[in-house]
């Protein structure tokens, strides 16, 4: 199979840049996929031109980045080659007892300076590039989660800090308070965003782009797997599927759902979708991957794969972004009836 040419775009208002396709390890790496599963998958995508490799301290226990690690040192890849990202919030495996964590959670100075420092040791890296608050913590003084990370810079553990799940107004605290240090603000956030999910990409986030600067790297742009078509028509999950198959809290709990009046609505929206990813000549994932990339907000979409032939799957979606004219874009919002109303920005 020919895969797209890949596309490399800067971070935000950054000067790195960032393949357009990222590859992520959130329940595949150090999970339901074998350690050499992994490894062909992630090989993958860097001979496909993927240069941008996302973890988290969380992902299985810290078993993600692990496994990230090992395929670096594996292949022989140069760091400096590479952009790596983890992110800081949930290190309660970090903790000799997970039940009772107490400061391995969360971002007080103490964890996120410790855990990123575990997160290294994982890695078996002395740096990453990107360093995520994965959360936002409002029991701590956005001043001391600025200075934190700011530390990780200044102490070359890291070369940019991000944010993940944050509100805008949380993204704008945290640059007002380091403006007014005379620190470094977070480059970018990494929140949900996929045809069914566009609300805080295309309106609550929008005046951040061109006050900040803030970079996009989006995850969870097949949602799921909904916008695969692949539980269109189906009475549970089939065999083999994340839905099925996973033993994760947050999929287990999501596939609960299956079937109720949100699922019912999302499939007849994928549903009415199909017609237009044939128009294109592309599949329903290749047509909700082209569509996220045709955002000029997004750095790089983070994907997941479990195997070598979803990475070739979904690097080719890039070939379809210029097929999105504005006839097809309006197609796809007149399909899914869900595109913010969006008044124009004043400043």
């Amino acid at each position: 199979m020919s895969v797209s040419k890949m596309e490399y775009r800067f971070l935000g208002r950054t000067g790195l840049k960032v393949s357009a396709i990222s590859l992520g390890g959130w329940i595949t790496h150090g999970g339901h996929v074998t350690d050499d599963d992994a490894f062909a998958s992630i090989k993958a995508a860097h001979d496909a031109g993927v240069n941008f490799f996302d973890t988290a301290e969380n992902y299985n226990a810290g078993k993600a980045e692990i496994v990230l690690g090992s395929a670096i040192k594996k292949f022989g890849w140069k760091q400096n080659d590479l952009v790596v990202s983890t992110k800081i919030y949930f290190g309660l495996n970090n903790s000799a007892d997970p039940s009772n964590p107490i400061n391995n959670v969360g971002l007080s100075r103490k964890h996120i300076i410790e855990g990123l420092n575990l997160s290294l040791e994982r890695l078996g890296l002395p740096y990453v590039d990107i360093v995520y608050a994965h959360r936002p913590d409002r029991n701590t003084p956005i001043e001391e989660v600025v200075r934190a990370f700011n530390h990780l810079i200044n102490t070359d553990k890291a070369f940019y800090w991000g944010t993940s799940e944050w509100s805008a107004s949380e993204i704008a605290d945290a640059w007002r308070a380091a403006d007014r240090l005379n620190l470094i603000g977070p480059a970018v956030e990494q929140p949900q965003y996929n045809l069914l999910t566009r609300t805080k990409v295309e309106d609550d986030f929008r005046w951040l782009y061109g006050k900040f600067g803030t970079g996009l790297t989006v995850f969870s742009p097949l949602k799921q797997g909904i916008l695969t078509g692949k539980y269109n028509g189906v009475e549970t999950p089939p065999p083999g599927s994340r839905l099925a198959e996973a033993t994760d809290k947050y999929t287990k709990s999501f596939a609960a759902t299956f079937g109720n009046e949100t699922w019912q609505r999302e499939l007849k929206q994928v549903e009415a979708l199909k017609p237009i990813a044939e128009e294109i000549g592309a599949t329903l994932s290749q047509l909700a991957l082209a569509w996220v990339l045709s955002n000029p907000n997004v750095s790089s979409l983070i994907t997941g794969a479990s195997r070598v032939e979803q990475v070739h799957q979904n690097i080719q979606a890039l070939g379809f972004v210029e097929k999105l004219t504005a006839e097809v874009l309006e197609k796809i919002d007149k399909a899914l009836g869900n595109k913010p109303v969006v008044p124009p920005l004043r400043f």
